[in-house]
């Protein structure tokens, strides 16, 4: 399994454990892809999931650019357009992010969880700001 993919399945026991229904995952549109969707209360939560290895540039949440945000927000909307029946939901838009201690092979299978790592869960890391998005 590579490092993404553990990262996704290990972002989706976080989600449900912490009680959060999965409504989808690896939502693809033209602006690019949203790794969960789920729904708590009357908030239905967009997830984008990061693992890194140890880096000299930067760790997981910081590799998370405007670029991405706005991609993510787009890719998000267009998610409601298909689920009309989602748009009574807040939205909100969270990231997990894994950082790891040591270098990753990226073509080396792994048992992930078995390596050092921290991990964090960032609720509303960004928000939609309409004057970002050019539809």
């Amino acid at each position: 399994m590579r490092l993404g993919q553990w990262a996704e399945l290990e972002a989706m026991q976080h989600l449900k454990i912490a009680g959060y229904e999965l409504v989808a995952n690896n939502y693809h549109s033209r602006y690019g892809e949203i790794d969960i969707i789920a729904l708590k209360h009357q908030q239905l939560v967009f997830v984008e999931v990061r693992a890194r290895a140890v880096s000299q540039y930067a760790n997981a949440v910081e590799s998370i650019t405007l670029v991405k945000q706005v991609k993510i927000i787009k890719t998000a909307l267009l998610y409601l357009q298909d689920q009309p029946r989602l748009l009574e939901y807040d939205l909100r838009f969270d990231v997990i992010c894994f950082d790891f201690y040591r270098k990753i092979a990226k073509n080396v299978q792994y048992d992930f969880s078995k390596l050092s790592y921290d991990w964090q869960w960032i609720e509303n890391a960004f928000h939609v700001d309409i004057n970002l998005i050019n539809l």
